[in-house]
């Protein structure tokens, strides 16, 4: 199973410290830029459904590319 968890910067540090300690866990932390794509992604994902169904304004190709 993967998780991922947004934690304040000042709390960080001491709960990687905790979950590399076991194990059974492998942990990987990620940049902003690389959560804001996994962000993106999501919500793309969500509104799919509304975009096929036509509920939705579609992003033209233009538009994304730039």
């Amino acid at each position: 199973m993967k998780v991922l968890s947004e934690i304040k910067d000042n709390k960080a540090a001491a709960l990687l410290k905790a979950l590399k300690g076991l194990p059974y866990v492998k942990t990987k932390a990620i940049h902003d830029e690389k959560a804001a794509l996994i962000k993106s992604i999501k919500t793309a994902v969500k509104e799919l459904p509304l975009n096929l169904a036509r509920k939705t304004k579609r992003h033209t190709r233009k538009r994304i590319i730039g």
